[in-house]
């Protein structure tokens, strides 16, 4: 046995007017799970407390709760001395009891088709990553288009993927999904994080409708617009200015002894818009021993096409980047766009490998940088956090040259085709980081996106900086307080 303190969520709407934390101290056994917890709160502390449990083996969704802020099943999820418990983030009916029940009635259910085929196994092997939800709602809670707009939210939408699927099924699926918010969504990928059945919606279902929904002509007329601008140009963006590639050589080498080299897949925004950032970053690498490699034959990497569904000609822009990179024999390549990176990773069969910059800067080490009197807050890319795992190495490097105080890992609005389709809920989002960040007190924000970069800016007072133009200030920092003439 082991004692072990919780505070838990409180809510009675008979009395009160908001929820409120309460702390219970329990005995339980090794290895008990938070459903265990509840229950001993329940028999032997406090009967009035409400929570809703069934099978208690993961299979039935019914008591999913947030620990310590993520979703996860109670029955599931091991206890731990100081955990908080709270409903997920919808309706709250008592204490950690929710109101499933219009979201639930929402889901689509199958329309029979008279002497309808049964599904042959290739159908069944497209629809077995979509069978498993057990309907916890915990993708919905932290959807952030649900948050703002009338999306059904994402087992919503796995459901109508699952549904277009199968020859049994009459209905029409794609439009519903259209009608429904099938472009609202920002791929954020939260959902399939903290599904306990691991269900990747956003891959599975969401960007596979947008697909269909291509073929039938509902693409979002500002999307086919960036699809043309992609076919026309090779980029995702139009020039606004001097590009990255107009003011740099293909080879840059490094200013000390050359630990590593790679080649740079630059991205569109970086190229085009954001381009101080990647200038700065390769002072940065410079810096550090990192010979880069830049071809300029290189194109957009084809993921504002895949998170929209307009696959045409995604395949001509993989074949094109990876043979411009293999025919130079680069076994390397870098990312610094979280987008590309993710794209070149998850969608790409690459002959080289993948390496995102905060991984590669954190893998060699860093020369440290002079600390910098500043206060900042980091925002996760969700390309970046969920699409490749990459949340401790950023930490690492802005621990380096400021101090850093944290804020919710939450999508700022810019991704999956939301900032180009839909402004308002793009807009909405990006109000809400700017909220977080008015939060933290701190003086700039940092990221490692440029779409973040540039969407966030226009929702705060704060500058918005890249990760590497931090670093570079504080190594200029450094270099004035030696009296270093500065590196050109």
């Amino acid at each position: 046995m082991k004692e072990l303190t919780v505070r838990v969520s409180r809510f009675d709407p008979a009395k009160d007017e908001s929820a409120h934390l309460e702390s219970y101290t329990v005995n339980i056994n090794e290895g008990a799970r938070v459903l265990n917890v509840l229950h001993v709160i329940h028999d032997s502390l406090d009967p009035s407390l409400s929570f809703r449990y069934s099978c208690a083996s993961g299979q039935c969704g019914s008591c999913a709760v947030r620990v310590n802020g993520e979703p996860v099943l109670a029955c599931m999820e091991e206890a731990r001395d100081g955990i908080t418990i709270e409903p997920i983030n919808l309706p709250v009916k008592k204490d950690l009891v929710v109101d499933l029940l219009p979201t639930l009635e929402a889901i689509a259910f199958l329309q029979p088709i008279k002497d309808a085929k049964l599904p042959d196994k290739s159908t069944i092997d497209a629809i077995k990553p979509l069978k498993d939800c057990i309907e916890c709602l915990a993708c919905v809670s932290v959807c952030p288009a649900v948050a703002v707009t009338k999306f059904l939210g994402p087992t919503a939408m796995r459901q109508e993927m699952r549904l277009a699927l199968d020859p049994r099924d009459s209905g029409d699926r794609i439009t519903d999904a259209v009608r429904n918010g099938l472009f609202t969504c920002t791929t954020c990928q939260a959902c399939w994080k903290v599904c306990p059945k691991e269900i990747e919606i956003p891959a599975k279902a969401i960007e596979k409708l947008r697909a269909h929904a291509n073929r039938k002509g509902l693409t979002l007329p500002r999307h086919l617009e960036v699809a043309a601008l992609i076919r026309e140009t090779g980029r995702s963006v139009p020039r606004t200015g001097v590009t990255f590639f107009e003011q740099i050589g293909e080879v840059l080498e490094p200013y000390g002894p050359v630990k590593a080299t790679v080649g740079f897949f630059i991205g569109c925004m970086y190229n085009m818009r954001q381009v101080q950032s990647a200038l700065d970053a390769m002072e940065v690498l410079k810096r550090n021993g990192i010979r880069v490699i830049i071809p300029k034959e290189q194109v957009c990497c084809g993921s504002p096409l895949i998170r929209t569904g307009q696959l045409a000609s995604v395949d001509s822009l993989k074949q094109r980047n990876i043979e411009t990179f293999s025919s130079r024999k680069i076994d390397t390549v870098l990312t610094m766009c979280a987008g590309c990176g993710t794209t070149l990773k998850n969608d790409y069969k690459t002959p080289f490998k993948v390496i995102d910059i905060n991984e590669l800067l954190t893998q060699y080490g860093i020369e440290p940088p002079a600390r910098l009197p500043i206060k900042a807050t980091y925002h996760d890319p969700c390309h970046l956090m969920r699409g490749q795992s990459i949340r401790d190495q950023p930490r690492e490097l802005i621990r380096q040259v400021v101090d850093l105080v944290e804020m919710p890992s939450i999508c700022c609005g810019s991704g999956g085709g939301v900032r180009s389709g839909n402004p308002d809920e793009a807009a909405a989002l990006g109000s809400r980081r700017g909220e977080e960040i008015k939060k933290t007190g701190a003086e700039i924000v940092i990221t490692s996106c440029p779409f973040c970069e540039f969407h966030i800016a226009g929702h705060t007072d704060k500058p918005v900086k890249n990760i590497a133009t931090v670093l570079l200030e504080g190594y200029k920092e450094k270099d004035r307080m030696k009296g270093t003439p500065q590196k050109q």
